[in-house]
């Protein structure tokens, strides 16, 4: 069980030892069996290596990095997941499959077909276990782990790997390990030194406006992410994005996988050099040179923050995390306090405010009264939050303007305060 910040390349620390073991030993029984099973076209494939991903795009990345330390080789990687075209996967697979990575739906469903059986996996990983809890896989994970084929535990290796380790993820340890090993880099569930978090104050009505102001004050050409909590609220922000004039595009779950991919590339490349996304692209997802993550909404818990922000920071590269913070996000203030003071970051006032007395209002169950004068509620922290969003001026309820450069000079984001912070870190 191995737990590691995002972008610490816990892919490769699964994939090597696994292709180098294969390497050495072969196929062995899985190559006799296949050949025994039937025709060329028509065989059963029986995998060494299992990786299971919660999501499409995270399954097709780990499959192109095992595809580049697998080439030239005799070892043939080979991936599955929905909503791509079955039956060219279905005819990969009958080219042979040695390692298999699988989103677990898919792969239920490639059993079911009789295409797949993992009598001989010798190797199963589990990559972000906890998205996959998360997203409800767990009944698809317990069937190909502990009704179907699969070697008990003993005889297979088993390897999970997560930035986090929640409770539930401890309980499914103790089920699918034995006698195992737990490895943990840094502080579990802790974020990279390389990111520079920001928490600001922003009321619904403000969101769209001090969004033009950071994309201003970033560049146009800087890879951008920015998370969306609803399928709907992605379309509608990246439309609204389009109608300013920035190259954007989106991803969410009820999009078709070519789009998805589409979006991605178009992303990566830097030809939209902005992503709107739901939580779906938060994931393991290795997207090189992204400055900056910008939490329009934010998620309601601890671990799905560390996951959004942890696209950026990786290898050393540094990265800027900025987070609209409101009212309703009281539930995360106490650990998203806590992981900024470990972190070394600047912390609001108003957030450490906040952060104590939900904490005492919710220790004390209603005994005392809060420290502040009119208990919780009667304090503005949006008020309260001038001092501490350096770089705002006074109206920063004031609608948007159109176009882009206005944005930055309504705010001070183009010189001091907050633009001040962006040119001294180099995101300018």
């Amino acid at each position: 069980m191995a737990c590691a910040q995002t972008g610490s390349g816990k892919t490769v620390a699964f994939l090597l030892p696994i292709l180098s073991q294969i390497y050495t030993d072969g196929p062995g029984e899985a190559l006799k069996t296949v050949k025994e099973n039937g025709r060329y076209g028509h065989r059963k494939q029986y995998p060494i290596s299992l990786v299971l991903a919660p999501t499409r795009e995270l399954a097709v990345q780990i499959y192109e990095e095992a595809r580049k330390f697998s080439y030239q080789s005799r070892v043939r990687p080979c991936v599955v997941y929905g909503g791509a075209d079955i039956g060219q996967q279905i005819r990969d697979l009958e080219r042979g499959c040695h390692l298999l990575v699988a989103t677990p739906g898919c792969l239920v469903d490639m059993m079911e077909r009789g295409k797949i059986e993992l009598d001989f996996c010798k190797y199963l990983v589990l990559d972000e276990a906890d998205r996959m809890l998360d997203m409800g896989f767990e009944p698809q994970i317990r069937r190909i782990v502990e009704q179907d084929t699969m070697p008990p535990k003993g005889v297979r290796h088993t390897m999970m790997f997560s930035a986090t380790f929640p409770k539930e993820i401890q309980m499914l340890t103790q089920e699918f390990l034995d006698e195992y090993i737990f490895l943990a880099m840094g502080r579990v569930g802790s974020t990279s030194e390389n990111i520079t978090q920001k928490v600001v104050w922003v009321e619904d009505s403000d969101k769209r406006s001090f969004l033009l102001d950071l994309l201003n004050a970033t560049g146009k050409d800087s890879l951008t992410l920015v998370f969306v909590e609803t399928k709907k609220g992605t379309d509608s922000l990246e439309n609204f994005l389009y109608l300013e004039g920035y190259a954007c595009t989106s991803i969410h779950g009820d999009q078709s996988q070519r789009d998805r991919e589409e979006a991605l590339h178009q992303f990566r490349s830097g030809k939209s050099p902005i992503l709107v996304a739901t939580a779906v692209a938060a994931r393991g997802l290795d997207i090189s040179n992204v400055k900056h993550v910008i939490n329009f909404d934010l998620p309601s818990d601890i671990e799905e923050y560390i996951h959004r922000i942890g696209r950026i920071g990786h290898v050393g590269n540094l990265g800027l995390a900025t987070s609209f913070f409101k009212k309703r996000n009281i539930n995360i203030t106490k650990d998203l306090l806590d992981l900024l003071v470990e972190a070394k970051r600047e912390v609001p006032s108003w957030l450490e405010n906040m952060a104590y007395e939900h904490h005492y209002k919710g220790s004390s169950r209603g005994r005392s009264k809060s420290r502040f004068s009119g208990g919780f509620g009667a304090r503005d922290y949006g008020q309260s939050s001038g001092s501490s969003n350096s770089g705002f001026s006074s109206n920063h309820g004031s609608s948007s303007c159109s176009g882009g450069g206005a944005h930055g000079s309504n705010r001070g984001f183009g010189g001091g305060g907050y633009g001040g912070f962006y040119n001294s870190d180099g995101f300018g």
